[in-house]
Order: C-alpha cells, then sequence, then structure tokens
C-alpha cells in the first residue's frame, strides 16, 4: 500500500498537532476529527493502482491541449510508474470510458472526457472497485462506531466526487516554472 496525502488532493489541513490527527474543515456547524492511527499528518492509505492510475490521468489532463495520445512510455518515465503496471492500469480506465487509446507509432492515450468531468472517485471507482460494505461490529458501542464510519465514510465520497482531474492537474502544474 502507498500513502497519499489527503491534504493536498482533498485540501485538507493538518490537526491538532498530534500525529496522524486530520481536521476537517467546519461544514453546517459539523467540525469532525479523525485520528488515523499509524498514519502521520493525515495521510490515507491507498492501494498503488489506485495512486498509479491517479498519477496517469492527471498527467493526461495536464497534456491535454497538446491535442496528441500521449504514449505510455512518457507517462511511465514522468510519473515513475512501471510501464507493465501502467498498461494494465490504462486498460481499465478504458474499459470505464475514462480514457481512449490510439494505436501505431504515434499512438498513446488521452482523457476520454474534460477533465472537469471526471472525479477522483471514478478514477478510484474503476481502479480499487467500491467498497461501500461497513465491516459488522460487535458489544456495546458498535452502534456508535457504525455511525462514525457512516460519517467518515460519506465525508470521503463527497470529497473523493467533489475533486475533479481538472483541479488536481492544475494544482500540480502550478509549480512547473520554464525560465
Amino acid at each position: 500500500m502507498w500513502i497519499l496525502d489527503c491534504r493536498l488532493s482533498a485540501g485538507l489541513r493538518a490537526g491538532s498537532g498530534r500525529a496522524g490527527a486530520v481536521a476537517i474543515p467546519r461544514n453546517n456547524q459539523a467540525h469532525l476529527e479523525l485520528t488515523a492511527l499509524g498514519l502521520r499528518d493525515g495521510a490515507v492509505r491507498i492501494s498503488a493502482k489506485a495512486e498509479y492510475a491517479c498519477l496517469a490521468v492527471i498527467y493526461l489532463a495536464r497534456r491535454r491541449l497538446e491535442n496528441r495520445p500521449v504514449p505510455i512510455r512518457e507517462i511511465a518515465e514522468a510519473q515513475g510508474i512501471p510501464e507493465t503496471f501502467l498498461t494494465q492500469i490504462l486498460l481499465k480506465l478504458k474499459g470505464a470510458g475514462l480514457v481512449l487509446s490510439t494505436r501505431g507509432s504515434a499512438g498513446g492515450y488521452r482523457l476520454a472526457r474534460s477533465p472537469e468531468e471526471i472525479s477522483l472517485q471514478d478514477v478510484l471507482t474503476v481502479v480499487d472497485g467500491c467498497d461501500l460494505n461497513a465491516r459488522e461490529t460487535q458489544g456495546p458501542a458498535a452502534p456508535l462506531l457504525a455511525k462514525v464510519w457512516e460519517q467518515i465514510r460519506a465525508f470521503e465520497t463527497h470529497v473523493l466526487t467533489k475533486t475533479s482531474i481538472a483541479q488536481l492537474a492544475e494544482r500540480s502544474s502550478a509549480h512547473d516554472w520554464v525560465i
């Protein structure tokens, strides 16, 4: 598993100064502080496959205006992704209609839709599936925990759905300066 810093991708900020605390901005009087045990600075665990898929789609969004397919090798080298692994990921994304491929020597991949129309949730669902089933808990505090886990999943889904690939591509290219 790799760790994705949710402060960058979701706009969250470090919380109370304790390791692993994430303060979620106030939303209609609701303020929820999550402590992710074992993680530092509010990081969230996602699979390497999911991270690579996100990196590849963001890269394609940044190259969208070039109006040409981007070769797998270029994406792999630019993002530090093993090329064979990236090929498998891009085939999944293509099957889901998020990217298009072009064959031949000038071939490669491009986004199938505008990056404003593709959410981070779309990419993660294609790669890792949708895990909406809560684990059964037992004991007197089980209903309380179940409610907290439900709120966390709802907030996570909200952030992932509202975060577009265009937003991430814009943030990632803000520091690309050419002198």
